[in-house]
């Protein structure tokens, strides 16, 4: 016998489907082999970021504040082109920097939320630090917390892997 949802005597529970956005906030600290100054120029360096950004298809360098991106994505079963903007606030810049961006992944999705990073010198290394929100809405929201969050953590984690090898090679060069 078929039941319909009513949700009468449950005011403050929502089925999933109906969860409109879910948030994330990731934090870490990386130690890269390079001194804070070239650090800090291969993260405002397109090119740089281009490569080492997972699915990073384009990367255009409008301003020193301004970028704009296309990347593609796969969380879980959702695969999504998107394209979206980038500002930086350089105003601490070298030690700190915070940036803010928004995306869009058409029916995948949209994804907003900016960052605080801190640069701080450690002989011939950088200590980078950083703090991350995204707000993620549309059918990526739907896929759960859980799953947005680890996959942001491994997007997070592949980003610092292939950058920190990236300033390895230049350090070696």
């Amino acid at each position: 016998k078929a039941r319909s949802y009513t949700g009468a005597g449950r005011p403050n529970q929502i089925p999933l489907l109906l969860k409109k956005d879910s948030t994330m906030e990731l934090s870490d600290e990386i130690i890269i082999n390079a001194p804070k100054d070239k650090v800090y120029a291969a993260l405002n360096d397109p090119a740089i970021l281009q490569q080492c950004i997972p699915g990073c298809e384009e990367l255009i360098k409008h301003s020193d504040t301004e970028l704009e991106a296309k990347v593609v994505l796969k969380v879980g079963p959702v695969k999504a082109r998107f394209s979206g903007d980038v500002q930086l606030d350089t105003a601490g810049a070298p030690d700190a920097f915070s940036l803010t961006g928004q995306g869009n992944g058409g029916a995948a999705g949209h994804a907003k939320g900016g960052a605080d990073v801190t640069l701080t010198a450690d002989g011939d290394q950088t200590i980078l630090k950083y703090e991350a929100k995204a707000d993620i809405g549309g059918k990526l929201a739907q896929l759960g917390s859980r799953l947005i969050q680890s996959t942001a953590k491994k997007l997070a984690a592949k980003f610092f892997k292939s950058f920190a090898d990236v300033m390895d090679e230049e350090t070696v060069a």
